[in-house]
């Protein structure tokens, strides 16, 4: 599938780095991009990405967090870190750098389209996490233009977690640029589980995650941007599939997924998988909410 490109050496020589003291507060953020949203109030928008990493180290790991995560995401009670977690966990550090006002795209309305990650070997809820995260790979899409947000934990200097989201602002456009897949997909996977997700699942999911975006918790925040109904963020839709992957996952793999359609709340979805490692979460009317693989390291 298509998905995200690694920076070049290029792009990473010409980043300055950035050392905060901590992880920014999530609401705050919000605020901002709201507030940046209103009439009259936006700037003229980069035509690079921001030239720059955030970096944040000592980050512990709330055991009571991951527990509840584990549990809203249907993963066992361990003290071994999902593969989604470090994703939520360093998410302030992404957040910081997709709302200040260079960044090339709006965070109001911005598309989450894929998500790969690479869990370089275990991590233990006893250990510290480092985090940088930085922006590159922005380019053309039929329906607007495409960023990459690269997020990288590291313990004790090196990178044991990497996590690259790929973000779509819709602008009007003359074409060209990467097209969205829209008729070569591959086969479903065969329907092994259904899933009947409520309309709770997302403030259950913003609590444990942080990320309160009125699209996934309000019915009027979800009005705003076109939807009759809140929507499940993309991140618990993959998390929820690796979950019920568990019992297959090696040490260390890598796992890319792309967004589909939205799982709107309250409803019901279906997951399939194959021995190959490709999975799928899908509506009753057989059409994809998300098509992710994953592969040992």
């Amino acid at each position: 599938m298509g998905g995200p490109q690694e920076p070049s050496d290029a792009e990473q020589a010409t980043r300055s780095r950035v050392q905060l003291a901590a992880l920014p507060e999530v609401g705050a953020l919000y605020r901002r991009a709201l507030l940046g949203a209103l009439p009259g109030t936006g700037s003229r928008r980069a035509e690079q990405p921001p030239a720059i990493e955030l970096r944040v180290a000592g980050i512990a790991i709330d055991r009571g967090r991951l527990a509840a995560y584990d549990r809203v995401c249907g993963f066992r009670l361990t003290d071994r870190l999902p593969a989604t977690f470090p994703h939520v966990l360093g998410f302030p550090l992404a957040l910081r750098l997709m709302t200040a006002p260079d960044f090339p795209i709006p965070l109001a309305g911005v598309v989450h389209v894929g998500n790969r990650i690479t869990v370089h070997r275990p991590i233990d809820a006893a250990e510290t996490l480092d985090f940088v995260a930085y922006a590159a790979n922005l380019r053309p899409h039929d329906r607007g233009r495409q960023i990459d947000v690269v997020l990288v934990g590291a313990v004790g200097g090196a990178e044991v977690w990497r996590g690259v989201s790929t973000y779509l602002g819709r602008e009007q456009t003359s074409g060209g640029g990467e097209r969205a897949n829209r008729g070569d997909q591959p086969p479903a996977p065969r329907a092994g589980a259904h899933w009947r997700v409520g309309r709770q699942l997302g403030p259950a999911y913003a609590r444990v995650s942080g990320d309160h975006n009125p699209i996934h918790t309000s019915r009027l925040g979800a009005r705003l941007f076109g939807f009759r109904h809140p929507i499940a963020h993309g991140m618990w839709s993959k998390a929820r599939c690796l979950a019920a992957l568990e019992p297959r996952l090696p040490d260390a793999y890598t796992v890319d997924v792309s967004f589909k359609l939205p799982v709107p709340l309250p409803g019901t979805v279906a997951f399939g998988s194959t021995s190959a490692g490709d999975f799928a979460l899908r509506d009753l009317r057989d059409r994809p909410h998300l098509l992710g693989t994953f592969q040992e390291q």
